[in-house]
């Protein structure tokens, strides 16, 4: 299983994002996590194709795009040539999640499925063996800087088990509240990919960045 931080770019300092990126990407980081909020499926609105097109060229870093958006179908093939490589839908956004999934696998992208704190895992039970990756969130979504929900723990417990017992590889990643402090409870309930937004981008993106590599690391 490979174990990967992707820094989230919410929370990075927009001046001077571009140096920002280059940092987490020379210190381990393989992805980088890119919230689109849309002011309707959640409050807040950020960013979406534009940014993400002019960073593609700034980094070899895998583009994971976390589409916090209401019917994402509508946006799949706009972030395709935005650059992306992953992409990220919530279950909750989906009139028709089945194709939902089919579209980010038709143009070539793999296939990230998000739920919030709300939603049961099991309603991704017979899902799983459809996607690439299940983000689960830690905090509400459409905010930066909440503190970690810890029932998310047994959350992840519960979809790691349902992975290994349908026998696929399929990614955990988490979302929220996550820090150097508290991410190795992350990784032991199961967790592969690691979402940090104020973590990192909160002091020295370098060194943070090198000391949650160093952690990962110890999982391989």
């Amino acid at each position: 299983m490979n174990y990967v931080l992707a820094p989230s770019i919410l929370s990075a300092d927009f001046k001077v994002l571009g140096e920002q990126i280059r940092l987490t990407e020379e210190n381990g980081a393989k992805y980088l996590h890119f919230d689109v909020m849309d002011g309707m499926f959640v409050p807040s609105i950020s960013f979406g194709m534009p940014v993400l097109k002019s960073i593609r060229s700034a980094t070899g870093q895998v583009m994971d795009a976390h589409l916090m958006v209401e019917e994402p179908i509508r946006y799949v093939e706009a972030f395709k040539n935005a650059g992306a490589d992953i992409v990220t839908v919530h279950l909750e956004a989906c009139k028709d999640v089945d194709a939902t999934i089919a579209k980010i696998r038709e143009c070539g992208m793999k296939v990230g499925l998000s739920i919030c704190p709300e939603t049961d895992a099991k309603e991704v039970e017979g899902l799983l063996a459809k996607i690439d990756m299940l983000l689960v969130m830690s905090v509400h979504p459409g905010f930066g800087g909440q503190k970690f929900i810890p029932e998310s723990l047994d959350k992840i417990r519960t979809i790691r088990r349902m992975i290994n017992e349908q026998g696929l590889n399929v990614d955990i990643q988490v979302d929220g509240g996550i820090y150097l402090t508290n991410v190795r409870e992350v990784l032991d309930a199961g967790a592969n990919i690691i979402v940090a937004g104020s973590a990192v981008f909160g002091g020295n993106p370098a060194e943070t960045t090198k000391e949650f590599m160093e952690i990962l690391k110890d999982y391989e």
